[in-house]
């Protein structure tokens, strides 16, 4: 019997061990961030918002670089094998990411798609330009968060809410900005076509692209007729992005006799501290903007 009382204590001893061992294993997974992989750097910025120092952030693209250029590496492979969530934005702009994904081979893998389910123009993946949109991303990025981690569901809804709320500012700063532009002078010519979403809701008229496809120049008749666009529409300036050639624009703006602005951000955010993020990188532009076209 004082065999069996001895082994009965022993028992319970490391039960009482066990249990307290998973719950400090769950108390440390608690505290432990989310690792999420985002496709390129203007969307770190809703993540890291939500998420604030529950999540881990490793981006795809390099800051600076295209992702509808992207050549994924073996590190890229490797990032979504160890990740728990990818955001990505979707509607085309990720052409390489499919096979990434594949590669790494991570059945655990969540992936919360941005531009799902809202409204698109004619294609065009680049719905994160216009901050009505950005806010559509952040609350897709709350309700992937709250998922993997509903332990913080209420941190995650107060981090969206103020987030949004500073997007609130920045459209209503964006359109007091734009309407110092005198409505004949609201018109650009772009190098691709990031700007579709701003421009509509900022009433800026797109009047034409010179990359109509990714990596594909256009022909000397379609920049000829650009140029007659340009005198038409009485536009005022070119507008690229600092991961671009500048050679068509500034071909374009010579012959047309306009400027040439050749640093505008849109599917990437930059080192420059003036650039660092969403909110900043689109009050950047929209200053560049404004001046070139005022």
């Amino acid at each position: 019997m004082r065999c069996l009382s001895l082994i009965a204590a022993a028992l319970v001893a490391a039960l009482l061990a066990f249990a307290a061992c998973s719950n400090a294993t769950q108390q440390a997974n608690l505290n432990v961030p989310i690792a999420v992989v985002t496709t390129f750097s203007t969307l770190n910025s809703f993540v890291e918002a939500v998420g604030g120092n529950r999540v881990r952030v490793h981006n795809l693209v390099p800051v600076g670089a295209s992702p509808e250029e992207y050549l994924p590496s073996p590190q890229d492979v490797a990032a979504l094998a160890d990740a728990q969530l990818l955001v990505e934005n979707g509607a085309g702009i990720e052409t390489w990411l499919q096979r990434t994904i594949q590669n790494a081979g991570n059945a655990k893998l969540r992936v919360v798609v941005l531009s799902q389910g809202l409204r698109h123009i004619d294609a065009n993946p680049h719905l994160w330009m216009d901050p009505v949109l950005a806010r559509a991303y952040t609350n897709k990025v709350r309700e992937a968060l709250a998922s993997l981690d509903p332990a913080h569901g209420a941190e995650y809804v107060r981090n969206t809410d103020a987030y949004k709320r500073q997007l609130e500012t920045l459209q209503r700063d964006i359109a007091r900005e734009i309407a110092t532009i005198p409505p004949r002078q609201r018109t650009m010519i772009v190098f691709h076509n990031a700007w579709q979403y701003y421009n509509d809701r900022f009433g800026i008229r797109t009047v034409g692209v010179i990359e109509l496809s990714p990596g594909q120049e256009p022909n000397p008749k379609y920049i000829g007729d650009l140029v007659d666009l340009a005198r038409k529409y009485n536009v005022r300036a070119v507008f690229a992005e600092p991961e671009y050639s500048p050679k068509l624009a500034q071909t374009l703006a010579k012959s047309a006799g306009i400027r040439t602005v050749t640093n505008l951000y849109d599917d990437s955010t930059g080192n420059d501290p003036r650039v660092r993020d969403y909110i900043s990188m689109l009050r950047y532009d929209t200053g560049v903007i404004v001046r070139a076209l005022r």
